[in-house]
């Protein structure tokens, strides 16, 4: 039973801790809203983001952190050469599990990582006075938290004993914000929300 206790025990006392901070830029791959005879694009304006990261590695080569990121986008509609939009912004809270295919005693460590969480697409500003598109979609104030899936990998470059480097790429993935970018009735929302976020910055080791 002291064995069996211990083995389960190893990896935590054992473990290494992280928290660090990155910036970077969200690159959006949008919607469309399909009207009677018409459509619009519907999407979210690309900006730069920032975020943090708490991370946990228990093991040698797999490791889980709690990631947060903030990115200053603006919902908009745009068809024809006309587009409006509302001052808006998304915090996304995640949890990922990352894959390493170098031990801690490595340098440079190259991972994979996935994770859900929750994403809020939060405005930030009033509406357009006029709206054009409202026969097929409207903007409105309304925030909208939904279930976000990321996917992606990174490195890590050890500066010093306790600092790295960090590079990450993420692919956030939700569905369609339809109360904040709403569909006439009747009309149709289709797309995944995509939101493709390079990201480099440092983190602390322990």
């Amino acid at each position: 039973m002291k064995l069996l206790i211990c083995a389960l025990a190893a990896p935590s006392l054992f473990a290494q801790y992280e928290f660090g901070g990155a910036f970077g830029y969200g690159i959006y791959r949008d919607g469309t809203v399909f009207g009677p005879g018409s459509t619009v694009e519907a999407g979210i304006r690309n900006r730069f983001a920032a975020g943090a990261v708490i991370g946990e590695e228990p093991y040698e080569h797999i490791s889980g952190e709690i990631r947060y990121l903030y990115q200053d986008g603006h919902p908009f509609l745009s068809s024809g050469g006309t587009r409006i939009d509302v001052q808006g912004q998304s915090h996304t809270f995640t949890y990922d599990v990352l894959f390493h295919l170098q031990p801690r005693d490595r340098k440079l460590r190259l991972f994979v990582a996935g994770g859900a969480g929750v994403k809020g697409y939060v405005i930030a500003g009033p509406v357009p006075a006029t709206q054009p598109f409202s026969t097929i979609a409207s903007l409105t104030n309304r925030d909208e938290w939904m279930f976000v899936v990321d996917v992606g990998g990174g490195l890590k470059y050890a500066l010093q004993k306790h600092l790295q480097l960090r590079v990450d790429f993420r692919d956030y993935m939700t569905t369609f914000p339809k109360r904040q970018i709403a569909p006439a009735s009747g009309n149709t929302a289709r797309g995944i929300f995509q939101q493709f976020t390079p990201m480099a910055g440092v983190s602390f080791v322990f």
